[in-house]
């Protein structure tokens, strides 16, 4: 009986032992540190720099009325670096969500990707300056009396220069993702929630990230256009970086011109260092392999995980995102599959052939009427041949970026040692804005007497040669080190081993790649074929210039004419070469 009460008295000190071991561990977890100090605090100075910079934005504006214009004192650069910075950043989260939603559909549906993949082609060809010309007026009266409308404008712009790089990214990413995982997750019956979150984000992740670092940089490439907008005749200037450097531009001004790059600098790297760093190291563990590779770091992320903070308030929403995974993954639940199939009906396939036919020559008598009513065919004409002469130099930046950069990236991408190293030097590179360099390669081409027929090659790879490198990076990354120590280990060298496993393994990305790099340059080429210094310009002959000039004048006609046989070329272009490339990239060179 003793030996009874004696057992019941360990058992009950040695819960109460380890209650009280739990209960210190929980105290030592609440203990908050210098890390906690300095994500607070670091927190707490983002957000009220998001308020305070947002507020700004809230001042009454109804046109005819004229915006201050921009100062050149250095003074405001901060101020405009913030108010440029918010810009881009809610431009991100909004192509973040088209991308998410728009490659998805079009990776899981066939009849919607004969849709959506073509339109993403032409919204993609589509120039910022042909959505400003649209976009201004609505929405100066969506928001009216208010400079919200202006500030959507803008953001609206710099989303058109991001959300599609990214989109075709995903979208290569979720056909492309290997076919072992594939059957895997059809064999465990996984709802569409679970796929998505298990399997198609996580294999997306490396691609998305460095897309989306590059089609960042793409957006500073824009800026300018997108804050100091001449469009219809009538000037809107928001304070802005780019418009800063617009400013300054037409006043010759060299020394704010300096300021401007130098703040654009430091506005590059901090990004770099506190966002784009820390994301890039958070994908490396992404990565679809079986053996362990060098384990990447980053001070920033390293803080992170050490601070108690961080953590502490996360497992606050733990409930509710388990909560919500479980609601999801029952209302996405795959369906048992019926016993006979549902062949497409041939009444269906004719109302498509039908409709299709129907949407065919419904296009061909608006433009018809088009021409023979708002231009003429002799227009038409020289507008085509002006398109051809940007597709080849078009053509000529792919080949040679292709060139150059395809060694660079499979390098950066297979050594984490060489990408800590280069990524914030690529970064910087990628990210600052081409055209604010534009003046100096200017006064250039006009003391060496370079035609600017060559030098918008040169300056159209500024702002787009970086698409083809940051995919190439991103597809190395994602070859798995497993495959690489089997490479090496059966001796394969140079040329073999870029034959059998670095030129398939990348092929998808390149090709990702290509045709962001090529719509980039072909929306590059309205401010590349286009270019001035004060009261100098210089002209190339070309689709840019003529659009550019069109936009400038309020020509509406030679507007949609420059717009529509852009995207006529581009369309064309992914149609008849780089569909085929994709095709052959997913049929072909899929890993796995």
């Amino acid at each position: 009986m003793a030996s009874g009460v004696e057992k019941q008295a360990d058992q009950l000190s040695t819960r109460i032992g380890e209650k009280a071991l739990l209960l210190t561990a929980g105290l030592r977890r609440t203990q908050f540190g210098l890390p906690d100090l300095a994500v607070g605090l670091g927190t707490l100075t983002l957000l009220y720099v998001i308020a305070r910079v947002g507020a700004e934005s809230l001042v009454h504006f109804a046109p005819p009325e004229v915006i201050p214009s921009v100062s050149l004192d250095p003074a405001n650069l901060p101020n405009y670096a913030a108010r440029s910075t918010l810009r881009m950043f809610i431009a991100l989260i909004c192509s973040i969500l088209f991308t998410l939603v728009y490659g998805y559909v079009a990776a899981r549906s066939r009849r919607a990707e004969k849709v959506l993949i073509p339109l993403l082609d032409i919204l993609q060809s589509v120039p910022v300056l042909g959505f400003l010309s649209v976009t201004v007026t609505g929405f100066i009266a969506l928001f009216r009396g208010s400079l919200l409308g202006l500030e959507a404008a803008a953001i609206f712009a710099i989303f058109t220069g991001q959300a599609w790089n990214m989109t075709f990214s995903f979208y290569q990413s979720l056909r492309t993702i290997p076919r072992e995982l594939d059957e895997m997750a059809r064999l465990y019956r996984l709802s569409s929630w679970e796929r998505f979150t298990r399997l198609e984000l996580p294999s997306s992740v490396i691609g998305l990230v460095w897309n989306g670092m590059m089609s960042f940089g793409g957006g500073w490439f824009f800026l300018a256009a997108s804050e100091a907008i001449s469009v219809l005749n009538r000037n809107y200037s928001l304070p802005g970086l780019g418009s800063y450097v617009a400013a300054a531009v037409a006043a010759k001004d060299m020394r704010a011109l300096g300021w401007a790059i130098l703040t654009m600098v430091i506005l590059i790297v901090a990004i770099d260092q506190f966002f784009w760093r820390p994301l890039v190291t958070i994908a490396d563990t992404y990565k679809l392999e079986s053996s362990a590779g060098e384990v990447a770091k980053f001070w920033v992320v390293d803080l992170w995980r050490s601070a108690r903070l961080a953590s502490y308030v996360l497992s606050a929403f733990e409930p509710l995102s388990r909560f919500l995974d479980r609601f999801l993954s029952r209302a996405t639940a795959v369906k048992a599959a019926s016993q006979f199939g549902s062949p497409v009906r041939k009444q269906q396939r004719l109302f498509d052939a039908l409709l299709m036919l129907a949407t065919v020559v419904a296009l061909l008598l608006a433009a018809a009427h088009f021409i023979l009513n708002e231009v003429s065919v002799s227009e038409v004409a020289h507008a085509f041949v002006l398109g051809a002469a940007t597709a080849g130099r078009v053509l000529v930046l792919i080949v040679l970026s292709t060139v150059i950069w395809t060694p660079v990236g499979v390098a950066i991408g297979f050594s984490p040692r060489l990408s800590r190293i280069l990524q914030p030097v690529v970064q910087v590179l990628a990210s600052f804005p081409a055209n604010f360099v534009f003046p100096f390669a200017t006064l250039m081409f006009l003391k060496l007497g370079v035609s600017l027929n060559w030098g918008s090659i040169l300056l159209m790879a500024l702002g787009s040669q970086w698409y083809l490198l940051f995919n190439i990076i991103g597809g190395a990354q994602g070859i798995p080190n497993d495959l690489r120590e089997m490479a090496a280990s059966i001796g394969l060298r140079r040329g073999k081993i870029w034959r059998a496993l670095i030129g398939p393994g990348v092929f998808a990305a390149w090709v990702t790649g290509a045709i962001t790099a090529s719509g980039g340059a072909w929306n590059a080429s309205i401010v590349s074929e286009l270019v001035s210094w004060g009261n100098t310009r210089l002209t190339a002959s070309g689709l840019g210039a003529y659009i550019a000039e069109a936009t400038a004048k309020g020509d509406w006609p030679r507007i949609v004419l420059g717009v529509s046989l852009m995207s006529i070329f581009v369309v064309a272009i992914n149609k008849f070469v780089w569909r085929r490339l994709y095709e052959l990239a997913e049929n072909k060179y899929r890993l796995g």
